[in-house]
């Protein structure tokens, strides 16, 4: 070989032998990538099953804040090209079908408040339905396309709506705001004497309406309820001559009840409203009405004052009265229930697992339902003649649509959100795992490996506890704690479902109750040591303790009794003298029952397994986050635990949001909270 022919030889082998190395691996997910990703939402199939439409919300960064728009997607089409509708650049919410489904319906503030307007399914321009003096904050269309029913907030004494809307512009001045009853506050606002009471317009067929009739006059109560409520609080009857909503008459104990009943009203308000459930103390919602208007469908739970209790679905004749549970002996708790074309299927979603599915129970023979989606989180779904649609995600990638025609073997994906955004990143693997908790009971757990996980190497943890406390994080791309995060910074994340947590059988959601010390903290802990036997990429000498609301009340729990493992801690909105939350919080059913009783009839159930008493034991670094507008968990709760922690000279931060509530929902705040929390445990993970 020639002199020339060797140097380029050793050229070439030196090229192919740094090939490698030159080659980038893919980055992990960020936090700013988690805040700008676009979010696919309310899924709606239109009646023949051709199309579906769905809310895709961007982010402005520049603004913080969320853009909605509305796009649609042909589901005949053999390869689905999801199409944005021209509408969406004047603003658009909640869209739905009509029932011939020949327009989209949807809210939109593009004439200076929250109308209804229609479009056509090709979207190029829309018309307004409504034209009311407030906003719209919900609406129905009712099935033989006659009226459409609205929801606004009203002042309940107000004859009409131009009374509310003339107390609305009275002066503000003097401020101060006499308070007769509870709800002083609700959420993250405080409240101003309106109700959502529903209203009835005539709809005519060129898509104008006429004058509004209140069906609900003088009712001190919200339909929608407040804060989350929506349009699957009430419906219209297949007929279109009622309207069947879920309510909690407020009275003087609204802030410690949980007894929602369906009520049954004229579409014309001829007659008062007629309460369907009163026998049943405890909560009634979602009501669905099959398609020939013989049977209504509900969700009911069986316990007063308890929020987490199991929803069945209860079934009644509407002709003879006669009322059945849909699979009574299915330890699940339902949601989002919906009726199949012909009336002999309801479909609902349930978690299982550490999973949420899609389910179709028999209405006619009952029995256990049949699981119609695998591993993942159905967020959502709907129904049409040919099948349904449904969104998916799971701890690798946010929501996608998928179709599940009426004989298909496997769901059909119909869109790829965020695929462009998603090229070129790593995501870390997640791998559910079991063991012996509380009791010698199974509980399930999540470890999910850093991105760009290298076998050999050990790996700082981030060990997220979850809020709730009957909840769960599970197989889901969560949009707050998000397992991504923390994987695409280099740390493993582990997470345990411990009793208490969704999904279980309710007999592991009660197991919490008035136990919030002791059953769960067994459980994270056998977790955490189960974990660290199977997963040798765990570094357990470099791990911190993280969680929100119960998880935050859980890691001021851990920093007295347990925070021998911990190099750190961070806690969001969480409780720290649970006899003071008894008296702040604003849902008191929640702090009752979960303490069996009021602060001052059972004392000793608030200082059982209250934070506060063990401070003395507090050595961690803790950093503590919490939000103004948090009313569920009042800002000073975290106000003193990090008054406690700086008092004791043990090394402390305190994250201030003056514009958050429960949750930190604004981008940028988001992307802030993720790069304090991250500086937090780098630091003290370190070595």
């Amino acid at each position: 070989m020639t002199f020339r022919r060797l140097l380029l030889a050793a050229c070439a082998l030196s090229i192919a032998g740094a090939a490698p190395a030159l080659a980038q691996a893919p980055r992990g997910f960020t936090p700013k990538d988690l805040a700008t990703l676009d979010r696919l939402s309310d899924l709606r199939a239109s009646p023949d099953g051709r199309y579906a439409i769905y809310d895709l919300r961007a982010t402005d960064w520049a603004a913080d804040k969320g853009v909605h728009s509305l796009w649609i997607v042909d589901l005949a089409a053999k390869t689905p090209q999801p199409r944005k509708l021209a509408i969406s650049e004047g603003g658009v919410g909640s869209a739905r079908w009509s029932a011939d489904g020949k327009f989209i319906y949807f809210i939109s503030s593009r004439s200076g408040s929250d109308q209804v307007w229609r479009t056509t399914p090709e979207g190029a321009t829309a018309t307004q339905v409504t034209n009311l003096p407030l906003d719209v904050g919900a609406f129905r269309l009712s099935p033989d396309g006659k009226s459409v029913v609205v929801g606004l907030a009203v002042y309940p004494d107000c004859p009409t709506l131009q009374c509310t809307l003339d107390r609305n512009a009275q002066p503000k001045k003097p401020s101060g705001k006499l308070y007769n009853k509870m709800f002083v506050r609700h959420w993250d606002q405080w409240a101003d004497g309106t109700r959502n009471h529903l209203f009835a317009l005539p709809l005519n067929a060129d898509g104008t309406t006429g004058a509004a009739v209140e069906l609900t006059p003088g009712l001190d109560g919200d339909i929608p309820t407040k804060p989350f409520g929506g349009d699957d609080d009430f419906t219209v009857t297949p007929d279109g001559k009622s309207v069947i909503f879920s309510v909690r008459i407020a009275g003087t104990s609204e802030p410690w009840s949980t007894n929602f009943d369906l009520y049954k009203v004229p579409v014309d308000a001829s007659a008062k409203p007629v309460n369907l459930t009163a026998d049943n103390l405890a909560w009634d919602a979602a009501p669905a009405v099959s398609p020939d208007g013989s049977k209504l469908a509900w969700l009911a739970m069986k316990r007063p004052g308890f929020e987490a209790d199991r929803y069945g679905i209860m079934v009644r004749d509407l002709k003879t009265g006669a009322t059945r549970e849909l699979a009574p002996a299915w330890d699940r708790s339902t949601d989002a229930i919906k009726w199949s074309a012909d009336g002999k299927t309801i479909y609902g979603v349930a978690q299982d697992l550490g999973q949420q599915r899609l389910y179709a129970f028999n209405a006619v023979k009952g029995g256990a339902p049949k699981a119609l989606t695998g591993d993942g989180h159905v967020a959502e779904f709907d129904v049409s003649k040919s099948g349904l649609v449904f969104a998916r995600d799971d701890l690798t990638g946010p929501a996608q649509a998928y179709a599940l025609p009426a004989k298909a073997k496997a769901p059909i994906q119909l869109t790829r959100v965020n695929a462009d955004k998603l090229a070129g990143i790593a995501m870390g693997a997640p791998e559910q795992f079991s063991f012996a908790g509380w009791n010698g009971e199974t509980v399930h757990g999540y470890v999910v490996k850093p991105a760009n996980y290298q076998p050999g190497k050990t790996y700082p943890v981030a060990f997220l506890i979850h809020g709730g406390p009957q909840g769960s994080f599970g197989n889901l791309f969560h949009y707050r704690w998000n397992a991504q995060t923390y994987a695409g910074h280099g740390y493993a994340v582990v997470m345990i479902d411990f009793h208490g947590s969704t999904g279980y059988g309710q007999g592991f959601t009660d197991a919490i109750s008035r136990h919030w010390g002791d059953r769960p903290l067994e459980d994270l802990q056998k977790g955490w040591s189960a974990a660290l036997a199977k997963y040798p990429f765990l570094d357990g000498g470099r791990a911190c303790a993280l969680g929100g609301s119960y998880g935050g009340f859980m890691v001021n729990w851990i920093a007295g009794n347990w925070n021998e493992p911990w190099k750190c801690l961070v806690n969001h909105d969480g409780v720290f003298d649970n006899r003071a939350m008894g008296y702040a919080t604003e849902e008191l059913w929640f702090s009752e029952w979960e303490n069996g009783g009021t602060p001052w009839a059972n004392p000793a159930g608030y200082e059982k397994f209250n934070p506060v008493n063990h401070v003395a034991n507090w050595t961690k670094p803790e950093l503590v986050i919490h939000g103004q507008n948090d009313f569920r968990i009042p800002v000073e709760q975290g106000l003193a635990a990090f008054t406690a922690l700086q008092r004791k000279g043990v090394p402390s931060q305190f994250l201030y949001f003056p514009n958050e509530n429960h949750w930190v929902l604004k981008p940028q705040n988001l992307v802030q909270w993720h790069d304090t929390v991250f500086n937090w445990l780098d630091r003290w993970t370190a070595n």
